[in-house]
């Protein structure tokens, strides 16, 4: 597994380093789209739904509009359906594929007294600081159910912020390319969908700390406030983000590839 990240992390020093630029005539050919939890480990449940639902069809359908108007991208899934799928193969799966972008689709959630509480937000692989580190808990949380996770993650505990070090040069070969995009989804959900925004966010997310090419998490909605989830539960609803993190695809591909 180190030796992996080694050599991904060579190749994006040589090739895709913000400090040199992308390789003249770089085009964005694969995407990888994880659609979050799945299987045994359901994430965030809300009073009609759990996250792992929402975001495998959130994920479908964005996998689908892809397909239809950007035909020259091979699209990935992580799974197409309920299953559970390690962290670490989900971060192997795009490496693996050499991917130029990582989208995982997850859903936010509050504890009782905070349910009020809705909106969107993207996270960026980042420090894994003392004050923001609840939500990188959370969404990492399901490590604990895999068998040997510590030798799967080179003795990686999910509760203790100091191993994501270990993880900080790669995820720092990414990061403007991941801010950027991640604005980009932000910026999309805004304008196109009129939602409350909560903002781009660096946080210790395992499985953005692994992938070696912009990766982004993005927070479709609070499952816990009932509003919000009978939103990120409907047809229309689930069209909408899908039809918005298109559009920061399109964007995004437009700005970054060099003629």
């Amino acid at each position: 597994m180190k030796l992996k990240l080694l050599l991904i992390l060579f190749y994006s020093f040589l090739f895709l380093s913000p400090g040199l630029g992308m390789a003249q005539g770089y085009r964005i050919k694969t995407i990888v789209i994880d659609p979050g939890h799945g299987g045994r480990k359901p994430g965030a449940s809300g009073s009609i739904s759990k996250e792992k639902d929402i975001a495998l069809k959130v994920s479908l359908k964005l996998g689908a509009k892809l397909k239809e108007e950007m035909p020259g991208i091979k699209i990935i899934y992580t799974r197409t359906k309920d299953v559970d799928v390690d962290l670490y193969r989900r971060a192997e799966i795009a490496n693996e594929a050499n991917a130029d972008l990582f989208i995982s689709i997850h859903c936010n959630s509050m504890p009782p007294g905070n349910k009020h509480i809705k909106g969107v937000e993207t996270l960026v692989a980042g420090s894994h600081r003392l004050k923001e580190q609840d939500a990188a808990i959370r969404e990492n949380a399901d490590i604990k159910l895999e068998k040997d996770y510590k030798s799967k993650y080179d003795g990686y505990d999910p509760n203790n912020p100091s191993t994501f070090i270990l993880l900080s040069l790669l995820k720092n070969t990414f990061r403007d390319k991941s801010i950027k995009f991640a604005k980009l989804i932000q910026t999309s959900y805004i304008s196109r969908d009129e939602r409350l925004s909560r903002g781009v966010k660096e946080q210790g997310v395992l499985v953005l700390q692994r992938c070696g090419m912009p990766a982004v998490l993005t927070e479709v909605g609070f499952i816990s406030n009932k509003e919000e989830e009978r939103y990120i539960n409907s047809e229309n609803g689930q069209n909408e983000i899908a039809n918005s993190i298109l559009a920061a695809i399109k964007t995004y591909k437009k700005n970054i590839e060099v003629k």
